[in-house]
């Protein structure tokens, strides 16, 4: 496989393509609109009552036909979910890099606390990403045509 970034680039202008043709067809909002209500919702949903709760892939739809186009926007989201996995490993070194240098180096024992904070809340976030990673490639799998 590639640079997760690249892969994920790829995906964006796929789907950038898709959202400009259907709505130059319908009359409706432009895909930076539509990312932008997404984007305000999911605010909304973080603020209201926290992180929603994921649901395991379990046999609830299995006698309906995988969409395709479902399957390619859930391709997509896949493709976000591993962007922001990759940005979250590269988050936890330079993490561990400011650790050390304000330990270490500078002697600042009073922000030693608070970046450890900080670095286990990444920790912890890595965690669960790659956790909602390897559900939503189970979901994938479970999408794609039989054949």
């Amino acid at each position: 496989m590639g640079d997760p970034r690249n892969v994920a680039h790829a995906k964006k202008v796929i789907q950038e393509k898709h959202h400009k043709g259907s709505d130059a067809a319908k009359g409706t909002t432009s895909a930076p609109q539509l990312d932008k209500k997404r984007q305000q919702a999911q605010k909304k949903q973080a603020v209201a009552g926290g992180v929603p709760a994921v649901k395991a892939a379990g046999p609830t739809k299995s006698d309906q036909k995988p969409d395709p186009t479902q399957l390619e926007k859930s391709l997509a989201i896949l493709a976000k979910l591993k962007e922001m996995e990759f940005h979250s490993r590269g988050n936890i070194e330079k993490l561990a890099e400011l650790s050390l240098t304000i330990e270490d180096e500078l002697k600042q024992k009073a922000f030693v606390e608070p970046i450890g904070a900080v670095y286990s809340a990444q920790d912890t976030f890595q965690s669960k990403i790659l956790a909602l990673i390897e559900a939503y490639q189970i979901e994938c799998e479970r999408l794609k045509p039989v054949g």
